[in-house]
């Protein structure tokens, strides 16, 4: 009697506690550029974070917990991008927030989660969102300045003297150019055109035509998608062969699909996921690189880029400071992402310190060139 007592007593107990609750979920924010210009960098992005948290969750969360991320598209607006920023701060009390995928809508966006103390991790390339420090700001998109170095070592390897750059008059192409303005004459180079074209423009041959007429030993432009493309078809119809640099800002195939016959012959520096089964088997990085870029494949039916990787990068150095913050409690994930270090992402291995919130060092790109509508590797 005592024993079918106790097991009443049990019964009873269990039915008026009500279902057991689930772990709550750990909250991140994003904020890309699902749509509008920079939708080919964004989608990506977005496709990756999905395709990872999905991943993650199955295999048991962090900390015991599952981890939702709020996606929110700011459409390449500045202002979305701020409004966006503005929500995930104030009504969805993220921890973290990873984006935006834009130099100058990360820009616009960061002071807001440094002034609430909410770390972002930025999907953008341009220094100035990582120099001068910024306690609460990392990116891990690599540094405008490296991929310049690369560009003028190819550069320099083939003999050129005199350089002329053309760039893009938005946020991540003034960046850019900034650092093309510095280290062209720093490293022996003339500098002898500088043009600008604008985000939405659809013909350069004016541009193009001043460039020309500086007799420049090559071309470096900068930007991002169209208008890079717009340059490519505009110097072939102008019948200019002087070659042809472009920017990180269009490593995907989208550059290729644009430009058509002419993207021939052009070169840039890139992430080695570009083309993670080009690259040699003694490359340690191709094993992650080469399930990834399989797995977004099968998956998106869509060949991985540049910029999925980035979506890659953020998601798991947020999800890592976390794990080994034991918290996620906005500060102590600050302090754990400052700690990190050797990380293997997609976009090379980061190490982030106080001095340093951009992690990546020279070897995150490789030189590419484009022959027959796809990539080749012409330097590592």
């Amino acid at each position: 009697m005592r024993i079918k007592a106790i097991l009443l007593a049990l019964c009873a107990l269990v039915a008026t506690a009500g279902p057991v609750r689930a772990a709550e979920p750990i909250r991140l924010g994003a904020v890309l550029s699902v749509t509008g210009p920079a939708s080919f960098l964004g989608e990506p992005e977005r496709n990756t974070i999905q395709m990872e948290l999905d991943k993650l969750n199955a295999a048991g969360g962090v900390l015991g917990r599952p981890v939702e991320v709020i996606i929110l598209d700011d459409e390449t607006d500045v202002n979305k991008a701020v409004l966006a920023v503005d929500r995930l701060l104030k009504k969805e009390n993220v921890a973290a927030i990873l984006g935006p995928t834009t130099s100058g809508n990360s820009l616009a966006v960061m002071g807001k989660a440094a002034a609430a103390k909410v770390p972002l991790i930025s999907c953008s390339a341009a220094e100035k969102i990582t120099k001068p420090v910024n306690p609460y700001i990392f990116k891990v998109a690599p540094s405008d300045r490296l991929a310049v170095a690369r560009i003028l070592a190819d550069a320099k390897g083939k003999g050129y003297k005199k350089l002329a750059i053309l760039t893009v008059s938005d946020g991540f192409g003034q960046a850019g150019r900034e650092v093309l303005k510095e280290l062209v004459p720093a490293e022996g180079f003339e500098l002898v055109a500088d043009e600008v074209f604008g985000p939405k423009d659809t013909d350069m041959t004016a541009q193009l035509t001043k460039l020309q007429g500086t007799r420049p030993d090559a071309v470096i432009c900068w930007g991002t998608n169209p208008g890079p493309a717009v340059v490519a078809k505009n110097r072939v119809q102008l019948g200019i062969t002087t070659p042809l640099y472009m920017s990180h800002g269009v490593a995907s195939k989208k550059f290729i699909e644009l430009a058509g016959d002419a993207a021939e012959g052009i070169l840039l520096p890139a992430g080695k996921i570009t083309v993670a089964e080009k690259l040699p088997a003694t490359d340690k990085e191709k094993p992650q690189l080469v399930a990834y870029a399989k797995a977004y494949d099968e998956r998106f039916k869509a060949p991985v880029s540049t910029f999925g990787g980035h979506g890659y990068d953020s998601l798991h150095l947020a999800v890592r400071a976390i794990a080994d913050a034991g918290s996620d409690k906005p500060e102590a994930i600050r302090d754990a992402l400052e700690k990190i270090k050797g990380f293997a992402g997609v976009g090379g291995i980061f190490t982030f310190t106080p001095e340093d919130h951009a992690g990546l060092g020279p070897d995150a790109f490789i030189m590419l060139g484009i022959e027959k509508g796809d990539w080749v590797i012409v330097g590592q």
